[in-house]
């Protein structure tokens, strides 16, 4: 049977929108395919050094190759790619990630560091299982989505290993942390990538004063430089992590019992919430002002006015049930669990309140809406 090529003749055509970046071997541009409404990043081959774009030019063949061989959620998705070698040009055509670099998110969200190391840990170690050195770990190449999903990027230096000389120590980049012991021997493995991943969350949690970490022990053996110290495989961090050995921020029955009773009490107080009320998100703000109603009311046994305590937690109007009432000692136990908490438990403590008061009825304010309840 003689070959047949398929030819596809229309041109597509996609919208210009931004540049993101430009590094030593290509640009990187935001693109819009007005057909089905999508965005796209697209990475062109365009060396800075244009005396090295012929011998260059396989680095770029070799990163879409890898891309192709990579499906997982936690790695950026590869979708098509042009190559053009008479002229020694190319473009990769990947998923846009709208989110922050890790240390900025962690920075941000340090009660989701937990669950952003073991994205982590499980997207290279799919890496490690198709055989894929990544070989450029740092904070720039790993994002985390608005959802909170974690996305590794960036192979312009990533290596397939098919036999035990590829792990020849083929790069030198300017590292932003201490290098491990087995660079001295030339040598980049699989556990070298352990030892970066670990300095990279080590790095963060430091930055960010993050005080709760549930893989803390295991965290310190991956940022041994000794190789003979330090895990050889993610797959077998992967293991450790998903063997149910270690526990997320964990709450004692008092704590949940304290927070439990204050999110019930004032979910119930709650009659409708306008659509444009916010939530307050500020813990240390919140706690300020919870304090300052407690001093008021602490010889009470329930608070006089229920929106004292209520307008410590939304920004908007509201409207609350006459009958309904807060328990100052409620009030007291909820301040005494918040004061004592991190600040990633408080933001799990408030995460959940905000999910309980997502059940509250949400209006377009209007005059006939709440007869038998009081606005505020």
């Amino acid at each position: 049977m003689s070959e047949r090529i398929v030819k596809f003749l229309r041109k597509k055509d996609f919208v210009l929108e931004e540049e993101i970046g430009h590094g030593a071997c290509g640009k990187t541009v935001v693109l819009y395919d007005p057909l089905i409404d999508e965005r796209f990043v697209c990475k062109k081959y365009s060396p800075k050094d244009e005396p090295q774009r012929k011998k260059l030019f396989s680095n770029f063949v070799q990163e879409a190759k890898l891309l192709h061989l990579l499906y997982h959620p936690n790695v950026v998705r590869v979708f098509n790619y042009y190559m053009y070698p008479d002229q020694y040009a190319g473009y990769i055509l990947m998923e846009r990630i709208v989110g922050k670099e890790i240390d900025q998110y962690l920075a941000e969200n340090p009660e989701d560091v937990g669950q952003v190391f073991v994205q982590t840990v499980d997207g290279f170690a799919h890496l490690e299982d198709v055989g894929i050195l990544h070989r450029d770990i740092r904070p720039t190449n790993i994002l985390v989505s608005e959802k909170g999903v974690v996305k590794i990027i960036d192979f312009g230096f990533g290596k397939q290993i098919l036999s035990w000389p590829d792990f020849d120590k083929s790069i030198s980049l300017n590292w932003w942390c201490e290098p491990p012991i087995e660079f001295g021997t030339n040598r980049y493995d699989f556990a070298t990538e352990v030892y970066f991943v670990g300095k990279l969350f080590e790095e963060s949690i430091v930055s960010a004063n993050i005080e709760e970490f549930p893989y803390r022990s295991l965290l310190h053996t991956m940022c041994e430089r000794d190789p003979d110290s330090r895990p050889q495989s993610f797959l077998k961090i992967r293991q450790e992590v998903f063997s149910g050995k270690f526990e997320e921020f964990s709450f004692s029955e008092d704590e949940l019992e304290a927070y439990r009773n204050f999110a019930y009490e004032v979910t119930e107080a709650f009659s409708k919430i306008e659509r444009g009320a916010r939530y307050v998100s500020d813990a240390q703000g919140l706690l300020r002002e919870l304090e300052t109603v407690y001093r008021s009311v602490m010889l009470e046994e329930t608070v006089p006015s229920s929106p004292k305590v209520l307008s410590c937690l939304i920004n908007g109007r509201y409207y609350f049930k006459r009958q309904a009432s807060i328990s100052v000692r409620v009030l007291h136990d909820f301040l005494q669990l918040f004061r004592s908490c991190p600040r990633e438990k408080r933001k799990i403590i408030l995460n959940n309140l905000h999910n309980r008061l997502d059940a509250v009825e949400r209006v377009h304010a209007k005059a006939n809406d709440f007869d038998d309840d009081i606005p505020f």
